[in-house]
């Protein structure tokens, strides 16, 4: 009776400082995106891949009133009508929904929560259950839950990427036999709240190959796990239903029909995967070059010093794919693939390099078990686990947005709305019956405050467009090789592109710069109904381009100085 009691009490003294543990985990992710809250449009975020895009995608599309409209159905803002419905993101996507109903700050600051909240409880459930199975360990597998969740994500991605332990733990959870409602309730909720295509394609894909082996080795086929990934794809690809329609539709040409992206040399693609492994790419940050890769490393060389492989076979196997990773992420663009690419259209429109996504959720697994080999070594063991959990928290701090992006204009700043409703009262028309371009800035500020533009960012919008557009700028292009083959292998920024001003796109009201020697085809401009131009910075010879200064408008929340062109 006594022994009963003494192992009760430890085992409550245990789940009580756990409870803490995780108690202040969350406080700690709580803290981490109060300022989206706290500070609202004052906040500052990321601009690549982000406030000159999504940010500003989802108003248009809230406004264009084709949210649930049909497939081809043209948004008319945009590129002429141009760019059609099944270019943005379905309408049951969780950042959508959450920018449809909220203030745009406040889904921001939502979307964050959500994503963190469920990368901490699904890296910790991850560790807990399939990794580390000690009791004993709450602060290591906490720790590292907290870390991931603070990585610096694509934000617009959600969950893509981030969800991928919680999935993970359910797919083990299936794999294994269990049945229960929280794996089925965590595949069904993952798709609304992640996309296809930039994320959750990869895993799935690596788990498909991951069942396949298991069959090939067990001679067992693994029914439930066979239909839970098939359960999970169909539901993304009934949630994506748009992109899947435009890809099958036969014939249709887009800008991604001259995407030529695989161009590198051997010595450069082996560069570059030593930089995805040591840096990870911009999109999949897991800030793991100082305290993670070391430490990692270090738990590789003791196991491979002791010889203890066997016991460490998920450890090494990590570090292989990890490098795999990296390698099949450079790769895709040697120049060896060009050829094929070019015969394949699926080839050109799908980024099959994205395998990388991966990367964080092995990273950190990896972290957890180098933390493990330390913990395992006594008292002092754990007081350097605490130390590197604590610095990879530190080493994370100037990652958070606030801290990341303070030179950068803030939300309020970068879309102006008063400065662009100052301009719209100016010019004094129904905005649908003039076009507008922008130099030296963001389209999508023009399109985020009403403006109907020709150019804009899109990955996906067709190819006779790109063609038209490029007749404005291509005086422009012929004098920057760069600049030309930025727009004619890709073209995904539509952009009016001043080789004085080359791929910036960020002329504050500070600047002092200058274009002495515009030339665009201003016919062209004027036959796509071309009217206005929004320039950050003066051109000083716009007389010779038949443009006239209309006015220079300036204001105090905005970081732009923009000079407004009127095409005489």
């Amino acid at each position: 009776m006594i022994d009963f009691m003494i192992r009760r009490i430890a085992k409550i003294k245990k789940q009580n400082k756990r409870s803490m543990l995780i108690g202040g985990a969350l406080f700690i992710i709580i803290g981490w995106v109060a300022p989206y809250f706290i500070l609202g449009e004052n906040a500052h975020v990321r601009v690549q891949d982000n406030l000159d895009s999504n940010l500003g995608w989802y108003k248009v599309l809230k406004e264009s009133g084709q949210l649930f409209g049909p497939l081809q159905a043209p948004i008319k803002q945009v590129m002429n009508g141009g760019l059609s419905r099944d270019s943005f993101y379905s309408q049951f996507y969780g950042m959508v929904v959450l920018f449809s109903i909220f203030p745009p700050m406040f889904a921001y600051g939502l979307c964050q929560l959500i994503t963190r909240v469920v990368a901490f409880v699904g890296m910790y459930l991850l560790l807990k259950k399939h990794v580390i199975k000690k009791d004993d360990v709450s602060i290591l597998t906490i720790g590292v839950s907290l870390t991931f969740s603070l990585t610096p994500y694509w934000p617009s991605g959600m969950l893509s990427i981030l969800g991928m332990p919680i999935a993970l733990w359910a797919f083990l959870n299936i794999r294994q036999g269990e049945k229960t409602w929280k794996n089925v309730m965590v595949l069904t909720c993952l798709p609304f709240l992640s996309t296809f295509v930039l994320g959750f394609f990869f895993f799935l894909a690596a788990l498909g190959v991951w069942w396949l082996v298991d069959l090939i080795r067990t001679k067992k086929w693994n029914i439930r796990m066979l239909i839970a990934l098939g359960y999970m794809t169909i539901l993304y690809l009934a949630i994506d239903y748009r992109l899947v329609a435009s890809m099958l539709i036969p014939g249709v040409q887009t800008n991604r029909s001259e995407f030529y992206e695989s161009k590198l040399d051997l010595l450069q693609t082996l560069k570059l995967a030593l930089k995805n492994y040591v840096l990870s790419h911009n999109q999949d940050m897991t800030v793991s070059f100082v305290i993670i890769l070391p430490l990692s490393l270090y738990g590789l060389w003791i196991v491979l010093k002791n010889r203890s492989w066997k016991k460490e076979k998920l450890f090494i196997g990590l570090h292989l794919l990890n490098v795999l990773l990296s390698l099949w992420y450079a790769f895709w663009f040697y120049k060896g693939w060009q050829p094929l690419k070019e015969k394949s259209t699926l080839l050109t429109s799908f980024n099959f390099a994205r395998f990388h996504y991966l990367r964080p959720v092995v990273i950190y697994v990896l972290f957890a078990l180098s933390l493990k080999l330390l913990w395992s070594s006594g008292k002092r063991g754990k007081r350097v686990v605490i130390f590197f959990l604590i610095a990879q928290i530190c080493v994370l701090i100037p990652f958070n947005e606030q801290v990341a992006y303070h030179n950068q204009p803030s939300y309020r700043e970068y879309f102006a709305k008063k400065e662009f409703e100052e301009i719209k009262s100016y010019i004094d028309m129904p905005v649908d019956q003039y076009r507008v371009i922008s130099i030296g800035i963001h389209p999508n500020i023009a399109q985020y405050n009403g403006f109907y533009t020709l150019d804009t960012y899109s990955n996906f919008y067709p190819l006779a467009y790109k063609h038209q557009f490029r007749k404005i700028i291509a005086p422009e292009l012929d004098k920057n090789e760069k600049l030309e083959k930025y727009f004619d292998e890709w073209g995904g920024r539509c952009y009016v592109f001043v080789n004085e001003l080359g791929k910036n796109y960020m002329y504050s009201k500070h600047s002092t710069k200058k274009i002495n020697h515009l030339q665009l085809n201003t016919n062209q401009l004027k036959s796509m109904g071309g009217t206005y131009i929004f320039s950050a910075v003066p051109i000083e010879n716009a007389q010779e381009n038949h443009l006239v200064l209309e006015k220079v408008f300036q204001s105090k929340t905005s970081y732009w100085r923009i000079y407004l062109y009127r095409l005489n």
